[in-house]
């Protein structure tokens, strides 16, 4: 594959990503956890479907392969996309796209920490600009009563860069196994929460559809481009063409719904992607280390 196809990929991932809160939009009555588990069920035999390829017919063995770091990172996931459809659902979408941009840098702490791996002073820089930014947006949520969607916007991207974290910890070079396993934790774990609650798992056909398509469409297909893609562009450079589907998520809501974001939403946000500009850009001209790929390298 050549650089530009893959450039091409990935933005065509980040596009179809953007989509997920438009998607989620359409859902009428199903719960966090009923949509989740529908969700799932879509995503698990794409998914299921590129490994085989890939692997030229043993899925199984690739699976494996991942191991207990796999597998950790796959309840990550749980987290991860539970706390992103929350968060769509009870904040704005540019509120929630924009604090998933944080992941990076949640994933660089955690590998800090707990790997001793190194974090680059323009990483440093980056996350400092980050925290600025996610205090103006989360405060905003607390005056204006979001406070919960902000903060599931953030859980999502602690799963999401943990994830990162125990894939590293592992050497695990593919990724796409371990997002099939955390498809497959989330079908059981929320077919156990709603059974746990009463709720109902057969809930609106139409809500069934729309869930099932945003995981085999949005969700599964954007991974599989991202991950060909990914082969031939350098991690720095991802980081930026993952920012197409924090910029158009906000637009096409705008554009079908009128939903609009605040000064304050706004304000932060950008602040938070300077961050992340000045980490990428940091990144493209010298060593990765310390650094994970962006959101959508795992993807959500």
């Amino acid at each position: 594959m050549r650089y530009g196809q893959g450039v091409a990929l990935c933005l065509a991932a980040g596009s179809l990503w953007s989509l997920m809160g438009l998607g989620l939009r359409q859902i009428e009555e199903a719960s966090v956890w009923a949509i989740l588990f529908w969700r799932s069920v879509g995503m698990v035999p794409v998914l299921l479907a590129f490994i085989w390829w890939k692997s030229r017919g043993r899925p199984l063995t690739a699976i494996r392969a991942v191991g207990v770091p796999g597998a950790l990172g796959g309840f990550g996931l749980v987290f991860a996309f539970a706390g992103a459809i929350y968060a769509f659902q009870t904040t704005t979408v540019a509120n929630a796209v924009l604090l998933f941009a944080a992941s990076p840098f949640v994933a660089a702490v955690l590998g800090w920490v707990f790997l001793r791996e190194a974090v680059r002073p323009a990483t440093w820089v980056g996350i400092g600009l980050a925290v600025i930014g996610m205090y103006m947006m989360v405060r905003e949520g607390l005056e204006t009563g979001a406070i919960l969607g902000n903060l599931a916007a953030l859980m999502s991207a602690f799963g999401f860069g943990a994830f990162s974290v125990a894939l590293r910890w592992g050497r695990v070079g593919d990724m796409l196994p371990a997002a099939f396993l955390g498809s497959a934790f989330s079908v059981v774990v929320a077919g156990a929460v709603l059974l746990a609650l009463g709720e109902p798992i057969m809930v609106l056909p139409w809500d069934i559809g729309v869930a099932m398509a945003i995981g085999a469409i949005v969700v599964a297909m954007g991974m599989v481009m991202f991950t060909l893609g990914s082969t031939v562009v350098p991690a720095a450079e991802l980081t930026l063409l993952s920012l197409v589907e924090v910029l158009l998520g906000p637009i096409w809501v705008w554009l079908a719904l009128g939903e609009t974001a605040s000064r304050g939403t706004l304000t932060g946000g950008a602040v938070l992607l300077a961050g992340v500009v000045v980490n990428a850009l940091a990144g493209m001209g010298g060593s990765s280390q310390g650094v994970a790929k962006p959101r959508g390298s795992v993807k959500e």
